[in-house]
């Protein structure tokens, strides 16, 4: 089996077990919150496993109670890395398009709590077993934060109503709810979790790889495009009001938006 190179984040453990990645998202501290090398992280291992012909699939999983928060709203770093908002392009550490674009199987087992891009995560994967522990939400648009992610693979997943519901609202789904919309593949007892996935991971292993990656690429051919451009144009005040007041735990005070014409 290869051995994993360094991903560039101590809150990304990795390794290589019968033809699989594993990663384990590790900073329960912070509810496993993205930080930015958190996400560049996931997208060298996207790169990395994607060349690797002895991989057949990667596995992302959480710690503890939590899947995956979103980004780190505070602003946290590890290691002196730069902030989300103070790197030249803020795009280009992003996953999501790498997890597509793989000819690998990704595997979202969520353990736990599943917010923000947590769920991002689950929806550009290609197989997602779910805890019946875990809970999903989209939280972003109560700190001002429009998603393009979120916005062009929702839909696609779980319908136009459900994911109007889901954004505008910023309601919690149980798993069994996330099931139900499509939001989740599979959702199983907790204390099953680890035989599900296995069992599913074995199935994939027993796929023709050319085959299967042909076929994750036809399908994902059909998904819109993300509008990147969204993140040019969400660096403003209402951003980072939603930010501050996140962190300052109070609710946000929004400013009127300019008037039409």
């Amino acid at each position: 089996m290869p051995a994993v190179p360094d991903l560039g984040s101590p809150h990304v453990e990795a390794h290589v077990a019968e033809h699989v990645l594993h990663l384990r998202i590790n900073r329960p501290d912070r509810r496993n919150a993205f930080t930015q090398d958190m996400y560049r992280a996931i997208k060298r291992a996207a790169i990395w496993s994607d060349r690797e012909a002895d991989l057949d699939a990667v596995c992302i999983t959480g710690t503890d109670g939590w899947f995956g928060a979103g980004g780190d709203l505070a602003r946290r770093t590890s290691d002196g890395v730069t902030a989300l908002d103070e790197e030249w392009d803020g795009t280009d550490h992003f996953p999501f398009r790498h997890i597509e674009r793989s000819r690998k199987i990704w595997v979202a087992r969520v353990n736990g709590v599943c917010h923000a891009g947590g769920v991002d995560l689950c929806l550009h994967c290609d197989v997602t077993i779910a805890s019946d522990q875990a809970r999903f939400r989209l939280p972003e648009l109560l700190r001002g934060l429009p998603d393009p992610m979120m916005a062009g693979r929702l839909v696609a997943a779980i319908g136009l109503a459900k994911a109007r519901n889901m954004i505008f609202t910023a309601a919690e789904l149980t798993a069994a709810q996330a099931e139900a919309v499509g939001l989740v593949g599979t959702v199983v007892p907790h204390d099953e979790l680890d035989a599900a996935v296995e069992w599913a991971l074995q199935q994939i292993r027993l796929t023709g790889p050319s085959a299967r990656a042909l076929l994750k690429r036809e399908i994902n051919s059909h998904l819109p495009a993300h509008d990147m451009t969204m993140f040019s144009r969400m660096a403003s005040e209402e951003m980072l009001e939603g930010m501050a007041s996140f962190v300052e735990k109070r609710p946000p005070v929004w400013r009127d938006p300019p008037p039409r014409g």
